[in-house]
Parts: structure tokens; sequence; C-alpha cells
């Protein structure tokens, strides 16, 4: 496998790197205490991926097991407990663990363990996530079992 074909023709670089402090409030509120801070939108990085930290708070919730048609989506559980559905069974995962689902994969997160948790979540390519997530503002309650 080789490196896809240049998309930069350049001889020399360029300053056009963003930043984003941890500091800076989240964009959206989700429910109680939950937060979705968009670090990579996909009109930012021209289409290639979204990247999107979730601070979860300690109340239980979490989107239903869903698919998507035309993004992958992986997630990184940063801190804090956590469950995933991999689209056989629900896994209690810990921080530092990592689930990978291509498109058409079934698959759910949820926190139910009355303690906060923190993950990313990137979808390839970039999709315009941001308005899904705002009419979303209310998970399922139920019990991703």
């Amino acid at each position: 496998m080789s490196y896809p074909p240049d998309r930069y023709h350049r001889n020399q670089g360029e300053v056009s790197a963003r930043y984003t402090p941890a500091t800076q409030a989240p964009d959206l509120r989700i429910g109680g205490s939950t937060t979705a801070s968009y670090l990579a939108t996909t009109e930012s990085t021209d289409g290639e991926f979204g990247l999107y930290r979730w601070n979860m708070g300690a109340e239980p919730g979490g989107p239903a097991e869903h698919f998507h048609k035309s993004i992958s989506e992986s997630c990184f559980l940063h801190s804090g407990p956590g469950r995933r559905f991999n689209g056989e069974q629900w896994i209690d995962a810990t921080p530092g663990d990592f689930l990978y689902v291509p498109a058409g994969g079934l698959h759910a997160f949820r926190n139910e363990s009355g303690a906060p948790a923190s993950m990313l979540l990137l979808f390839a390519p970039g999709a315009p996530r941001e308005p899904y997530s705002r009419r979303s503002r209310r998970w399922s309650r139920r019990a991703g079992r």
C-alpha cells in the first residue's frame, strides 16, 4: 500500500494548523451534563473526516443501535467506563478501548455507570454530523442490553 496522491503541490509548507484548547466551551449540550465538542468538522477538514469529543455525564444515556451507509465510525474511550455495542453484544469498555465500525456496521454506545466518561468519535470520510447532533439532543434512556 502506498501514500495517496499529493493534494498539496507547493514546495514549502504554509501556516494552516488549527488549535483547539481543552478549555474551549463545548459546542453542544445533550440531556443533563453530556456535551460535544466539534474538534474537526467536515468543513474544516475539507471532507476528510470529522472528530468529536463527547463528555458523557453520570446520568444513563446514549444513542440506540444504528448504522451508517456512507461513513465509518471509530470510537476511543478516553476516560471513565462505558458500554459499546459491536453489532453482536454489549461490551463493558474501559479507558483506552477502541471500536472501529465500517459503513453498514451495527453499533451503539452508552454510559450506564453513574460516573462521567469521555470519548473521541471519528467519522470518515467527513459528513455533516453537527446538524444531526443538534437534532438528537435527547438520547435514548432505554437500557442497551
